[in-house]
């Protein structure tokens, strides 16, 4: 499980200080983990998930991981940009530092793609 002060920016930031400061900001009803001014993690209801595409979503499907989802009322939309952080990272420092070079990596490769604008989103309509 989600360490309990996962949405708490401060510990936050003290989780990701491995890999260097990131700032944390409130978005939405979770928070977003910035670093250079890239956008490299979500965290929602105190679960991070760290930034992904083509290259890394295969290290997260190995962890037998899935992207961040959400409901609406029109069905459940996938961010397919954002994967789920494995749990044993919150007490691996050192692994997560890893994960977060991965994440930001991803996250500049997105940038260089895009103009600055993350993954696509996919839609699946409730049966």
């Amino acid at each position: 499980m989600a360490s309990s002060g996962a949405g708490d920016s401060d510990h936050i930031a003290e989780l990701f200080s491995g890999f260097g400061p990131v700032t944390v900001r409130r978005m939405f009803s979770g928070a977003g983990v910035f670093a250079d001014g890239l956008m490299i993690a979500l965290v929602v209801k105190g679960v991070i998930f760290l930034k992904a595409d083509a290259r890394t979503i295969p290290q997260f499907e190995r962890e037998g991981l899935s992207p961040f989802s959400y409901k609406t009322k029109d069905g459940t939309r996938t961010l397919n940009s954002y994967w789920r952080m494995p749990e044993r990272l919150y007490d691996e420092p050192d692994e997560l530092a890893d994960w977060a070079r991965a994440a930001m990596e991803a996250a500049r490769r997105a940038g260089l793609r895009s103009g600055g604008k993350g993954g696509r989103t996919s839609k699946s309509r409730k049966s």
